[in-house]
């Protein structure tokens, strides 16, 4: 079959092309974006939970931490507000780069974002290694906080552009996969350097390295047809998608290309735009799919999993190996999105991660709720604490293979040119958003609620599963520019989202008259 001959799958057009080595080993560089946040992520807890680095910045803690000073309970020993804040600003860093790097990655492209990223982290994890002093800490933090908010918005859209529709969704999960091998790295990483003195500074300090590999991988790679496209460049474009899907006659395919980014030049103002009723369903999934990925709780386990084991009562040595073992579990999860995400589809993965998520929290919840009441005083035995654990590794597995692969994926794939900056930005927006709050509050929400904190994110879990089976179709193996016919033809969104002719008139008519 020709190359720009096109088959109908369902209600969207599916090109033809092969998967090729290019976009194999494209895919793989620019998936290392998504080492620097997962490296940062399993560092910081392992970091937080090492006594030399208490000692020198966060010695109240310490003092707590060690029964020197009063709490109310086992609970309470790590709730500091200074301490969470250097967990958290970095959320609030990328929160405020995101709105940036939509900018960056519209003007100047994919590849450029993904490199001012990885110079931002490399600067902060230089600082971070080297502080002498609280300030000098957090401010490496805010740089680091740059750089995964840039990394975060270019990246999952460089892989939705260059894949082909039909794996799209197992190369855009590689983005997850760098981030759970990031968190293992890092877990391994720590448990090495507990035992040194400064350990903390290595284990800091070496997030400079995935920095370094993203840097250097991003001069290499080659821009999105759709990005060239969106800035002039037609011819180089052409030949990037006959590269990128190993045919010479794609003229089909880069025709759609063409007439998406002329329908996106229509679009004065993609923020404004983005608030239309026809893209209430991008706009909607956007803003929901990273608020309930952040509620699911998942960043307590990843921010302060050596912390929770450690109050949870395992010692120093089995809380950072337990958090090792938790981060292998969600490497190896994470290999089930990528074989099964364009089988089974998003929602199928969606679903049953939500239901099993929500039975693992409420069996870790209760078995707390048993063995501490709310006091806060008791421990586990060795039996109930392997069984503990089994139930957090169920809980991570359920969210390797559903809410945090899909989390990046459907809000990557489901916007049209015209407002796919606006949409990735929002999309990173509201996950830095929710994930700097839960940063920030979790140690005193532990404090506070006790053993109820995981009834509370089972309860959120709930909802987000409900909220699946109602309002998002299924979008494997649908194009990128097709994905209207799926929104159309959908019981709740067909209201809001108009034909794609009528579209298309409507934007030839206001052509004409300007």
């Amino acid at each position: 079959m020709a190359g720009g001959t096109f088959v109908d799958s369902g209600n969207a057009k599916q090109f033809d092309g092969k998967v090729t080595a290019f976009v194999l080993v494209t895919s793989f560089v620019a998936a290392m974006g998504g080492l620097l946040f997962g490296y940062d992520l399993g560092i910081t807890g392992g970091v937080t939970s090492m006594d030399p680095f208490l000692i020198k910045f966060f010695p109240s803690v310490y003092k707590q931490m060690k029964g020197e000073t009063l709490r109310e309970s086992q609970y309470c020993k790590y709730d500091n507000e200074l301490l969470t804040l250097f967990t958290s600003s970095l959320y609030l860093a990328a929160l405020v780069a995101s709105f940036f790097a939509s900018t960056t990655t519209r003007v100047m492209g994919r590849k450029t974002s993904m490199f001012v990223g990885g110079l931002f982290f490399l600067i902060g994890a230089l600082l971070n290694g080297f502080a002498q002093n609280i300030g000098m800490l957090i401010v490496g933090r805010l740089l680091l906080g740059f750089g995964v908010g840039y990394c975060n918005q270019s990246v999952p859209v460089y892989l939705s552009e260059i894949a082909p529709a039909k794996i799209r969704g197992a190369l855009n999960i590689g983005f997850q996969m760098m981030i759970t091998i990031g968190i293992l790295v890092a877990n391994l990483i720590n448990y090495g350097t507990s035992k040194l003195e400064n350990g903390w500074r290595i284990s800091l300090g070496l997030g400079a390295v995935p920095a370094i590999m993203l840097c250097l991988g991003s001069l290499f790679l080659s821009d999105t047809p759709n990005s060239m496209i969106e800035r002039g460049q037609s011819d180089a474009a052409r030949k990037m998608l006959q590269k990128i899907r190993g045919i010479d006659n794609v003229e089909e395919e880069f025709q759609d290309l063409i007439n998406a980014s002329e329908e996106a030049k229509n679009v004065e103002h993609p923020w404004k735009n983005i608030t239309q009723p026809r893209y209430k369903p991008q706009l909607t999934f956007c803003s929901f799919i990273p608020f309930f990925q952040q509620l699911t709780g998942i960043n307590v386990i990843m921010f302060y999993g050596p912390v929770l084991f450690k109050t949870l009562g395992f010692g120093d040595d089995a809380a950072l190996m337990s958090a090792v073992i938790s981060g292998g579990v969600n490497v190896l999860a994470t290999f089930v999105s990528i074989f099964s995400v364009d089988k089974f589809g998003r929602r199928f993965l969606f679903l049953e991660g939500g239901v099993q998520m929500f039975i693992c929290q409420i069996a870790v919840g209760t078995m707390i709720a048993l063995k501490f009441g709310v006091s806060g005083e008791g421990s586990f035995t060795r039996g109930e604490a392997n069984l503990l654990l089994f139930f957090i590794c169920a809980y991570v597995a359920a969210f390797a293979w559903s809410w945090g692969p899909l989390g990046w994926l459907v809000p990557s794939e489901i916007c049209s040119l015209e407002v796919r900056s606006a949409g990735q930005a929002i999309n990173v927006a509201v996950n830095m958003l929710f994930t700097f709050g839960i940063a920030q509050i979790f140690l005193n929400m532990l404090c506070h609620l006790k053993f109820g904190l995981f009834f509370f994110f089972a309860g959120f879990v709930l909802i987000m599963t409900v909220f699946i089976a109602l309002f998002l179709p299924e979008t494997k193996n649908v194009p990128i520019e097709e994905m209207n016919k799926v929104w159309k033809s959908h019981w709740f969104w067909t209201k809001f989202v108009p034909d794609v002719d009528t579209v298309t008139n409507n934007n030839r008519r206001a052509t004409a008259q300007s």
